[in-house]
């Protein structure tokens, strides 16, 4: 009869015939005693009541009993610690069992046991089975010490067992080596800072010998640990991936995707005219193609990962279309993923098979499918324009198949056609037209409404279309409502006196009887400009628009570079860094691509600024540490901080015809109604006469006091990477006080509101001490500017560089990240000049090995000139002599942070370039201190 017995009985008074079982003297009897307690114990019953009678059991040579009773120990050791003592003796003895198994045994169950008072007495056995003859108990020691490193981390430390663990990887069996360096990386991860898995090229070796020999776990280990290390040039770099392109043609996908992940990272060393990184290229694409015949769940999480692959590296899948067609029993979710890869992998060579393909899922039942199927088309066009026609053409016959749903997503992708090929296709405008009345979906209507507004001089009726979408102003969305709005405006400066009514009709909507701010905000903005200046209106309003990019959803290049670095884990399927989504964020470490080497540099691939980068020439986008979508996202934005109330003019608003006047001249004299007064906001109370100035300048730029040096303003965050917001910007440091001068661009068509902002976590506490204060909605074409003044009192954490700082902007759109490079002379303080005798000691404490020198070039200062530049931006002259015609200037500087920064500048009359040394306790600011210096003298 099988061991399902046990679980059967359900006898009361049981524990008692149990215990004087568990005593017996027949072994039989007491494993089946054993037996029936640890089944009790499976179902849920409380049998902690027989511990020491169970421990007694433990005296036994029969391995299936010892491990009925471990597991039993295991399972109770918490709840009866005092009682779970009792056994360490068995433990101890059964770690000197002659054979390997209870030896392992043994070791295994001690890690299991989180009892502190315990963890003590297990050191002795566990440090004797580390260096155990048989290779199956040192690897099961091996994670033993990952367990008791979780239960009481210093005592591991103290015992010396983490450098028996990296002795380990040395070790002659592969399963050995896998598991040290599993417990290693693990216990690394939940201390980030401790170097511990300290891989040099000797290691490395080692690695790769054991990785041939061990099980799959093991090889997923030794890859996930190869991927961290950094090969010191191409060349090694090169020799790790002959290695490792083996196991490309493992059984397991998750060796596979271990395997790639390595190899992804260590081609960014090589370059790409080498013969090797054409044949890597190769090599990659069968295994990834192989995975996608495995189960539906398992293809969604390779085509997650090839996704990724794909807009690092598209030119490895690029021959590969056919394996992503669609078939007809995959899943939605993988059906999705996979038309998402051939839209990336689209080019001129393969155009034509991927609009026939997506011609025929458009045809298909899944409503979901076809949707996304119509965006691929539309989609296509804009990323291969050779192929722009055929889409359209094929846009247009879906449209004849007078599918409501199929007939909306084209609209809605023609439109974005329209945008990235004006002046081309809109003969297709009548065909769309005719399908206006059976448009029900927000998007679709917007679309058709901003067809019909752009291109009003194209279209007879258009006043008519409009005027119908009118009548059901107050039932249409946020977005139709906008949408209509801007093109009724259009309409008016394209048409003015056939359309007059129309306007008048859609201004009084959008601001007297409508509730929503950005509508209102809007319709007073069109009012004031049409009544000011329609000139002025017709520049804003009809602006030329920049084109479309063709990749939209492109993910970020910096967030793509560590995504690639978590191939084959959670985050390459959420295509999110750990840090979004682990808890806590405990043991997330951050990760990016190894640098290129100086031969593999390629223009394809600009690399971010180093940091001797000049203020201008700005680091990439976007946080290069997880933290901050940890940090940033939790922005606390609370609502905006109530601003001064703008004057009200003295002009009676009553008596004011808003759009008067100025329209007269457009539409010829004909009489136009006023607002009435009580929808004319405060805010609009500016003099009348001041037209778009005071309208669009609602704040104005801070003058600067004569200070320190202050850069040009660069721009940190282009339009295309936020959506049309676009950033500009400089340090400055006056009178003790930093501030960032921000220049906000909007290059986008709607309006922006609701700004904030928030720093990641940086070297020296910068933090906004305000908040991020845009007094009026941000209106598109409009620029304002806003100095946001700083306070170094935020949480520190140093960053590579030191100088970083990442930034969260965030708007009524959405939340946007960039990362620039600060001027460290913003963070010399006023206090900076030390007294001479002070320091000549300080000069003479700091040791030798500290002093840095560095040659500033095209400097024709003299010393007095030199003196006075750097006084005024902190930098103080503590002494001055002359020694055989050169001028030695003695200068202190301190940073925010009490950091002491000692300096000789040494200036020879004539001699364009002058000398630097300098002296500090924290020698990792002089590189940073010296760029500040030659900044200075040389602007």
């Amino acid at each position: 009869m099988t061991d399902s017995k046990y679980f059967t009985t359900t006898k009361k008074g049981e524990i008692f015939e149990l215990k004087a079982e568990l005593n017996s003297d027949k072994k039989e009897k007491k494993k089946e005693a054993v037996k029936k307690v640890i089944a009790s114990m499976t179902v849920g019953k409380d049998v902690s009541a027989l511990f020491p009678d169970v421990v007694n059991c433990m005296q036994t040579d029969n391995l299936e009993l010892k491990k009925l009773v471990y597991l039993y120990l295991m399972n109770y050791a918490k709840s009866q610690p005092d009682m779970a003592i009792m056994a360490v003796n068995t433990f101890v003895k059964d770690c000197e069992d002659p054979n390997p198994l209870i030896r392992a045994l043994a070791v295994r169950t001690m890690g299991c046991i989180r009892v502190d008072k315990i963890t003590e007495y297990l050191c002795e056995p566990l440090r004797k089975c580390l260096k155990d003859e048989d290779p199956y108990v040192r690897k099961t020691a091996a994670v033993c010490v990952a367990k008791l490193h979780d239960i009481n981390a210093q005592l591991v430390e103290d015992q010396g067992f983490l450098d028996t663990l990296k002795d380990l990887i040395s070790d002659s069996n592969p399963m050995v080596v896998a598991n040290a360096v599993a417990a290693l990386s693990e216990i690394a991860e939940s201390h980030p800072s401790s170097n511990l898995l300290d891989l040099n090229p000797q290691s490395i070796n080692k690695l790769l010998t054991a990785l041939n020999e061990c099980t799959e776990w093991g090889q997923i280990f030794i890859l996930d640990c190869l991927a961290n290390y950094t090969p010191k040039d191409d060349r090694e770099a090169q020799s790790i991936c002959e290695r490792v392109t083996p196991r490309l043609s493992h059984a397991n996908s998750a060796v596979v995707l271990s395997a790639v992940k390595v190899l992804m990272k260590f081609m960014e060393m090589l370059s790409k005219d080498l013969d090797y990184y054409g044949t890597l290229l190769k090599k990659l694409a069968p295994p990834l193609v192989t995975l996608l015949s495995a189960e539906p769940e398992l293809q969604y999480v390779a085509l997650r990962n090839i996704n990724l692959i794909v807009q690092k590296r598209p030119e490895i899948l690029k021959h590969e279309m056919k394996v992503f067609f669609v078939k007809y029993n995959d899943p939605i979710y993988v059906k999705l993923e996979k038309l998402d890869i051939m839209i990336r992998l689209a080019s001129q060579a393969n155009i034509a098979q991927v609009l026939a393909e997506l011609k025929e899922y458009a045809t298909e039942v899944d409503v979901d499918f076809v949707r996304k199927a119509v965006r691929a088309i539309g989609r296509c066009a804009i990323k291969v324009e050779q192929s722009a026609e055929r889409c359209v053409s094929t846009l247009l016959d879906l449209i004849q198949t007078k599918v409501n749903y199929v007939v909306q997503e084209a609209i809605v992708v023609i439109k974005d056609i329209f945008r990235k090929y004006p002046n081309k296709y809109e003969s297709v405008i009548a065909t769309l037209c005719e399908n206006l009345d059976s448009l029900d979906e927000p998007e679709a209507r917007a679309a058709m409404i901003w067809i019909v507004g752009e291109y009003a001089e194209r279209i007879d009726n258009a006043d008519e279309l409009l005027e119908s979408f009118l009548e059901g102003f107050h039932d249409e969305s946020t977005q139709v409502q906008l949408q209509l709005l801007t093109g009724i405006v259009k309409l008016f400066l394209k048409k003015p006196t056939e359309t007059q009514e129309l306007v008048q009709q859609v201004l009084s909507l959008a601001t007297q009887d409508s509730d929503n701010p950005d509508l209102r905000d809007r319709g007073y903005i069109y009012w004031r400009l049409l009544s000011t200046d329609p000139v002025a209106a017709k520049e804003v309003v009809l602006a030329e628009k920049p084109l479309i990019s063709e990749e939209t959803d492109l993910i970020e290049p910096t967030l793509l570079d560590e995504l690639i670095c978590y191939i084959g884990t959670l985050a390459s399927v959420y295509h999110k860094p750990p840090s979004a989504f682990v808890e806590g964020g405990r043991g997330v470490v951050h990760k990016s691509l190894p640098p290129r080497t100086a031969s593999s540099e390629s223009a394809e691939s600009p690399e971010t600024a180093p940091a001797g980068a000049p203020p201008g020439e700005q680091p990439d986008v976007i946080p290069a540490q997880g933290d901050l979508l940890g940090d940033l996202l939790n922005l606390d934005l609370g609502p905006p901080v109530s601003s001064p109330p703008l004057t009200t003019s003295s002009v009676q608003m009553g008596a004011v015809d808003l759009l008067g006047g100025g329209l007269d001249s457009l539409i010829g004299g004909t009489n136009f109604v006023a607002p009435p007064t009580a929808a004319v906001p405060a805010s609009l109370g500016a003099p009348i006469g001041s037209g778009l100035s005071d309208l669009f300048d609602l704040t104005s730029g801070v003058g600067t006091l004569s200070g320190s040096y202050v850069a040009p303003k660069a721009v940190w965050l282009p339009a295309m990477k936020a959506k049309g917001l676009e950033i500009s910007g400089t340090f400055t440091r006056q009178v003790g006080s930093i501030s960032m001068d921000l220049q906000l661009t909007n290059k986008a068509l709607q309006v922006m509101t609701d700004f904030a902002i928030q720093f990641n976590r940086n070297s020296f506490g910068l933090a906004p001490a305000a908040p991020l204060q845009v007094h009026a909605p941000l209106s598109p074409n409009q620029t304002v500017e806003i100095s946001l003044p700083l306070s170094t009192v935020g949480s520190v954490m140093k960053m590579e560089p030191l100088n970083n700082l990442q930034v969260a902007v965030k708007n009524n759109i959405d939340v946007f990240y960039f990362s620039t490079l600060y001027p460290l002379h913003i963070l010399f303080v006023e206090d900076g000049k030390m007294d001479r005798q002070m320091f000549l000691a300080t000069w003479k404490d700091i040791p030798n090995e500290n002093e840095a020198q560095f040659q500033i070039r095209d400097c024709p200062l003299n010393a007095e000139a030199a003196t006075s530049k750097l006084q005024s931006s902190n930098i103080f002259t503590v002494a001055k002599r002359n020694v055989e015609g050169q001028d030695m200037l003695y200068q202190s500087l301190k940073l925010t942070n009490g950091i002491w920064v000692l300096a000789e500048l040494r200036v020879q009359p004539g001699n364009p370039s002058c000398t630097l040394s300098l002296k500090c306790r924290a020698p990792e600011v002089s590189q940073h201190v010296y760029q500040a210096y030659e900044t200075i003298l040389k602007n």
